[in-house]
């Protein structure tokens, strides 16, 4: 009788159990908490009603399904921002061109400590920029102490810098010979504008230290040279028709032009949200994807979408394959999802191949997993694959500058703050 009874009371606890256990199931997305999620549209709102932006949109994706996919406040007046909207993801064209790299790499084309001069000739021989003369911008140089390799130029550690937003003498000898950061309100070819920055200083010798670049710039001409198609061609044909992303572009066709998003900036002395106009930023234009200028710039020219992005990301967390095409070969992404920078310093965290990579140290500031690949844009765009959760965020403005820029890192909070 003893037995019968404890039995009958274990039945019981089971009984009561489990409607608690399938209600706390059916209440989950896919492993986040719904109500937790919603703290996420809240602190958009919040950021929204304080004008410190005027619109954005969001995508979490987990296992290869979506969790949250919304838009907030206006694109343009009296226009809400739209989820397929298309936004100017500038420097994130840098993560997708590294994977054109890539691809070419695997099909033997060049090793990645090549020498970069091997393809582009204007290359050979590097100077380091020695003395500068603010009056006039004349300098002298110094010869670098070695060649610059393709792995230099996919990790930043080229010594080449950035035109419009590197240091002070560089942007001024860049912009007295004629290179742009990809946003060019006047017709130039890549080719050229890549053979010209070959013959210019660098600000450091290859592989001593980190410097944000146009080096992605580079590769981009060297998918040109090694492919034999133009930058455009090979990545719709190796990339974004494979993983189906129709929506990412250089050249926006007319009949999609009613969905890029509005670019807005700051005032600067009250900080109010203002429409950009073009004369914003010197020798920056925000039409560069509708006005036909031809500069196919690897590190910054695409425009694209919250979908198209994450199917580019689903990709890379897929080992190389989407819906069974393969674009890489799992050992290739293995490739870049490691540090190839050493000791040298990205802050707490490491770049790989074209990737930042969160270290362990770096994953104690916002809870983003350790291994995750990561970067941004120009407009105020944001994304993150992590591999150990298998989850995609995507978090996208289009504002320069943004005051309060630090919502990027508040939803990487609130992605993981939700997960059960």
């Amino acid at each position: 009788m003893n037995n019968i009874i404890k039995m009958l009371s274990l039945w019981i606890s089971i009984a009561l159990l489990l409607p608690i256990t399938g209600s706390a199931q059916s209440n989950s997305i896919n492993g986040f908490s719904p109500e937790r999620l919603q703290r996420i549209d809240a602190t958009i709102q919040q950021y929204i009603d304080s004008n410190w932006i005027k619109g954005a949109a969001a995508l979490i994706q987990k296992n290869d399904q979506e969790v949250y996919y919304k838009a907030f406040g206006i694109d343009a007046p009296e226009t809400a921002m739209k989820k397929d909207a298309i936004f100017r993801i500038a420097s994130q064209t840098k993560a997708i061109t590294s994977i054109a790299v890539m691809i070419l790499f695997e099909e033997g084309k060049f090793l990645l400590d090549d020498p970069i001069s091997k393809y582009i000739p204007a290359f050979k021989n590097p100077q380091i920029l020695d003395k500068f003369n603010e009056k006039d911008s004349t300098y002298s140089t110094k010869p670098a102490s070695r060649e610059i390799t393709i792995r230099d130029l996919l990790t930043h550690t080229s010594g080449i810098d950035y035109a419009q937003i590197g240091s002070p003498q560089m942007k001024a000898i860049y912009q007295k010979a004629g290179v742009v950061a990809g946003f060019s309100p006047t017709k130039i070819k890549l080719a050229d504008m890549i053979n010209v920055l070959g013959k210019l200083p660098l600000v450091h010798n290859p592989g001593e230290k980190f410097t944000y670049s146009l080096s992605i710039d580079v590769l981009g001409r060297l998918v040109e040279v090694a492919s034999g198609q133009e930058l455009p061609a090979f990545l719709k044909e190796r990339i974004f028709d494979p993983l189906e992303m129709n929506d990412t572009y250089f050249d926006l066709p007319k009949d999609k032009q009613n969905r890029l998003v509005k670019v807005y900036t700051e005032d600067k002395n009250s900080k109010k949200v203002i429409p950009w106009e073009n004369d914003a930023a010197s020798g920056l234009t925000i039409d560069y994807p509708i006005n036909g200028n031809g500069l196919y710039a690897g590190g910054a020219g695409l425009v694209s979408t919250l979908k198209d992005y994450a199917k580019f990301l689903q990709m890379i967390l897929n080992k190389g394959s989407y819906k069974g095409k393969q674009v890489l070969a799992r050992h290739t992404v293995d490739m870049i999802s490691q540090n190839q920078i050493g000791a040298l310093s990205l802050g707490p965290d490491k770049f790989g191949l074209g990737f930042q990579i969160t270290t362990k140290e770096g994953s104690g500031k916002l809870g983003v997993s350790e291994g995750s690949l990561s970067w941004g844009g120009f407009f105020g765009t944001v994304y993150w694959a992590d591999p150990k959760e298998q989850l995609i965020g995507l978090f996208f403005v289009q504002q320069s500058p943004i005051t309060h820029g630090e919502l990027g890192d508040k939803f990487k909070v609130l992605v993981y703050q939700a997960l059960l």
